[in-house]
C-alpha cells in the first residue's frame, strides 16, 4: 500500500510552527548576548570604579570616622530585580540617630522619597560627599555582585513603590543602577511624575548602546552641574 502524502494545509502549519520556533529560538539567543554583554560592562566598570577609586574609600572612611559617632558604612534595604531584596550599600552621611528624627521632619518633594534640601542629619562630612555623590561609591559592590547595574532605575525600598503599582512592576522589571534617565533628565525638577516617567521610558528602551550613552552623559552632566 502507498502512504497518503501530507495535505497542503498540514504542511502549511508545520512550516509556520517551524518559523515560529525558529523567531523564538533567534530572540532567546539575541536576548542572552544582549544579557551577556550587559553583565560584561557591568563587571568591567565597576571593578575600575572600585580600583581607581579604592585610596578615596580608605580616605572616606577616615573622615567619616572622624566627623560624627556611627559606622563608615550605611545598609539599606532595597527592592532589586523580580523584587528580590538586597543590602545597598553606603558611605553613611547622616547622624547615628537619623531615623529617629526623620519623624520630626516634613518631606520636602513630591513622591514617596523623603527630601529635604537642609537635612538637620545630614554631618558635615557628609554633606560634602553628597554634593559630589561620593557616598553612592560603595554601590559600586552591589553591580559587581550583580545585586545592581550600572544603569538602571535607582533602588528604592518596597515601600516606596506602593504609590504606583505600575511604576513599581516597571522597574523591578530591570535591575536598579548607579545612575539613569532621571538622573540626568528630570533630577533637577523635583517631581514625582518626572521619575516615574523617565524610569518607564527607559525600561521600554533599554539597550546596551542606552546604557553606554546614558554613563557618558552622567560624566557630562555631573562636571556641567558643578562648573555652574
Amino acid at each position: 500500500m502507498t502512504k497518503k502524502s501530507s495535505s497542503p494545509q498540514v504542511q502549511e502549519r508545520s512550516f509556520e510552527h517551524k518559523n515560529i520556533n525558529d523567531c523564538q529560538f533567534c530572540k532567546r539567543g539575541s536576548n542572552c548576548i544582549k544579557n551577556i554583554l550587559e553583565r560584561a560592562l557591568d563587571i568591567i566598570g565597576s571593578l575600575l570604579l572600585i580600583i581607581i577609586f579604592l585610596p578615596l574609600f580608605f580616605i572616606i572612611a577616615v573622615l567619616i570616622k572622624m566627623d560624627s559617632r556611627g559606622p563608615v558604612f550605611f545598609l539599606q534595604k532595597r527592592c532589586g530585580e523580580n523584587g528580590i531584596e538586597f543590602n545597598m550599600y553606603k558611605f553613611r552621611t547622616m547622624v547615628k540617630e537619623a531615623e529617629f528624627l526623620k519623624k520630626n521632619l516634613k518631606n520636602e518633594i513630591d513622591g514617596p522619597m523623603f527630601k529635604m534640601k537642609n537635612d538637620p542629619r545630614v554631618t558635615r562630612g557628609g554633606r560634602f560627599l553628597r554634593n559630589w555623590n561620593l557616598d553612592e561609591l560603595p554601590q559600586c559592590f552591589n553591580v559587581l555582585k550583580g545585586e545592581m547595574s550600572l544603569v538602571g532605575p535607582r533602588p528604592l525600598s518596597d515601600e516606596e513603590m506602593d504609590e504606583n503599582s505600575l511604576w513599581k512592576k516597571t522597574r523591578i522589571s530591570v535591575k536598579p543602577g548607579l545612575t539613569g534617565l532621571w538622573q540626568i533628565k528630570g533630577k533637577g525638577s523635583g517631581k514625582f511624575s518626572d521619575w516615574i516617567k523617565y524610569d518607564i521610558e527607559y525600561v521600554e528602551k533599554k539597550s546596551l548602546f542606552m546604557n553606554i550613552k546614558i554613563l557618558f552623559l552622567t560624566v557630562v552632566t555631573f562636571f556641567m552641574n558643578k562648573d555652574s
